[in-house]
């Protein structure tokens, strides 16, 4: 794990749709060097809260069911942070509109894709260990030598999310038990590598947090059926694109087909012997190219 040193977050809200996000405002340090204004949106990965990998690189927000995992909901609150960062009068003087950039994470490097695509606020995007979460509904796995839908998968994914619908019809909040997506006192012996490596992070003390349950709410399931955060990645340029996986995830793929779709500047960043979670808290060889891509294009 990589330790770094940040200021000391303000905590802020703002509005996105009918929601109020809540964020951590990093200022930069005194004795940062100068970066003219320039300022990054952080978003955090499927089933995390703020103060997990944002701080290294769905807590207090409002909405209900809560965790719910609504991918255009969350692309909209990438665009509303940057919104802020644009237009709040607290930061008047101290960002400039016209240098922001944004970061995603895991499932959001597929949000930040889909937001950045029809923004063009966004001077420059990058990503770390990015996925789709509906290429995955579809597909039932994640791995590239499963990389095609499957009918079974679709199927049972609106079922569950319908069943849901119907039962909990007029009882505002309620999102059902789920089981924790990760949870290594409950993985078997054969559990697909990718939970087990999922585990170490979020079972542990690396990633470990009391809002962070790793539940995912029925109805995130049909919101992530017909969704797709690399359709048109294209649209990025001419601004440019940077995305960071490692070697040894089983997500390498999505970034290595993303950064085909999309037209120049782009680069992928294949970091070697690691896997999807050690990009999250390990920054020694990542955080220095993430650094210099924002600090050229911002």
């Amino acid at each position: 794990m990589t330790t770094i040193t940040v200021s000391t977050p303000t905590k802020i809200t703002f509005p996105s749709s009918t929601l109020r996000i809540s964020g951590e405002l990093y200022s930069p340090l005194s004795n940062s060097p100068s970066r003219n204004g320039a300022a990054v949106v952080i978003s955090h990965p499927m089933t995390g809260v703020k103060e997990q990998t944002p701080p290294t690189t769905p807590g207090k927000s409002t909405g209900s069911p809560r965790c719910l995992e609504d991918p255009t909901q969350r692309a909209e609150d990438i665009r509303a942070a940057v919104t802020y960062l644009a237009t709040a009068a607290v930061l008047k003087g101290k960002v400039d509109p016209g240098r922001v950039g944004v970061l995603g994470i895991c499932a959001s490097g597929g949000y930040a894709s889909f937001a950045v695509q029809a923004d063009s606020r966004v001077k420059a995007l990058a990503t770390v260990s990015a996925a789709c979460v509906g290429r995955i509904t579809r597909n039932g796995d994640l791995h590239k030598e499963n990389n095609k839908e499957v009918p079974e998968a679709i199927s049972r994914a609106l079922q569950v999310a319908g069943q849901w619908r119907n039962s909990t019809a007029g009882k505002e909040g309620e999102s059902g038990e789920t089981p924790r997506m990760f949870d290594a006192k409950q993985l078997p012996d054969n559990a697909d590598s990718f939970f087990k490596d999922a585990a170490a992070y979020y079972g542990s003390e690396r990633g470990c947090h009391p809002r962070s349950d790793q539940r995912v709410p029925l109805p995130s399931y049909d919101l992530m059926d017909n969704y797709g955060s690399f359709n048109f990645q294209h649209l990025i340029s001419p601004r440019p694109l940077s995305m960071v996986a490692g070697a040894d995830t089983q997500t390498l793929h999505y970034s290595e087909a993303a950064v085909a779709a999309a037209r120049d500047p782009k680069k992928l960043f294949v970091v070697q012997g690691k896997n999807h979670f050690d990009l999250y808290d390990n920054l020694s060889v990542s955080g220095p190219k993430l650094v210099e891509f924002f600090g050229k294009y911002l």
